[in-house]
């Protein structure tokens, strides 16, 4: 999908003295962006936070994505081919700041690549970086400016467009009275679904009560199956709740996106990601990823060093499964 006017993203550094960004031959001062009445008005004091989490739905280089702003928070989505979809929630509670001024719930377009990309360019290694964002701009833009140098500011617009319809937007129901999921360590998630690519096109994911445990199956080039007994491992495995044996299959390209980005603070922190069956095979894979400004006295860091749920970014994936399965219930 083309964007207007061909370049998607100006980036300018100017001096705080200067007090304007000169976008694509455009001159636009800050007191011009301030007279609008934006939709909203945000900050986040740490945008690294922001790119992990972002990240964790790019699954391929080329994406696009739409963001839906409320009064609750922000949601970005995208989707490949109607059978994979990932939302990102950043809740409004994360933010520094969040003013939030439309009627209704706002959504527009952008490349995820460039997105991300723009992002990056505010982060300074080392340091936490804040930064506003601002929609909408004179012409449509999403606008972003850092907010934590006295002596100079980056600013960027990001031009946005008329979002597609997105083509569904599942309804998630349980596959009966008792919901069918299960918590793994996002690392030994990750790693089995890595190790799942060689056999086949294909992943067979296998639930049972007695003896309680989790089955990936692959078949083709060769034969591999990874299990989880919850019993036998319940540090890995750190919940369990089925009541009858499901069995779904999925397209291993489509399973594989759901961790093949996961950051590696969720990894090093050794979280855990937690997967659902729902009614009809649909695949949910939830990742929680933090949001916090790393600093040991921020006010949303207890004593004991635990986030609270405000500091993180939740991360939904939805799997269509294979049409042509038996799903299996007993």
């Amino acid at each position: 999908m083309k964007f207007d006017g061909g370049q998607t993203v100006h980036i300018c550094l100017v001096s705080e003295t200067e007090k304007r960004s000169d976008f694509g031959g455009k001159g636009m001062t800050s007191s011009v962006v301030d007279s609008e009445s934006p939709d909203l008005v945000c900050e986040l004091d740490n945008v690294q936070g922001m790119v992990d989490a972002l990240t964790s739905v790019r699954w391929k280089r080329h994406q696009d994505a739409v963001l839906e702003l409320s009064e609750h928070g922000i949601v970005l989505i995208v989707e490949d081919t109607g059978c994979l979809q990932a939302k990102v929630y950043l809740q409004r509670e994360l933010f520094v700041r969040y003013e939030y001024n439309a009627q209704g719930r706002p959504r527009f377009g952008v490349s995820l690549g460039l997105f991300v990309d723009c992002l990056n360019t505010f982060c300074i290694p080392g340091h936490s970086s804040t930064i506003e964002f601002k929609y909408p701009g004179p012409d449509m833009q999403l606008l972003l400016k850092s907010t934590a140098s006295l002596s100079a500011c980056t600013y960027a617009e990001i031009r946005t467009r008329i979002p597609d319809t997105i083509s569904w937007d599942y309804n998630f129901e349980p596959a009966g009275s008792t919901p069918i999921n299960f918590t793994v360590k996002s690392a030994a998630l990750k790693e089995a679904i890595d190790d799942l690519e060689w056999p086949g096109s294909s992943v067979q994911i296998i639930l049972q009560p007695v003896p309680p445990s989790v089955t990936f199956k692959a078949e083709g080039h060769g034969d591999l199956q990874i299990d989880f007994m919850y019993y036998a491992n319940m540090d890995l495995l750190a919940a369990f709740n089925c009541d009858q044996i499901v069995s779904h299959r999925y397209k291993y390209k489509f399973l594989r996106a759901t961790t093949s980005n996961i950051p590696s603070s969720v990894i090093k922190d050794n979280r855990g990601s937690k997967v659902t069956i729902g009614r009809g095979g649909m695949l949910k894979v939830q990742h929680l990823v933090s949001v916090a400004r790393p600093s040991t006295s921020h006010p949303h860091i207890d004593s004991a060093g635990y986030q609270q749920p405000s500091r993180i970014a939740y991360i939904e994936f939805f799997v269509k499964p294979e049409v042509d399965e038996e799903n299996v219930y007993e």
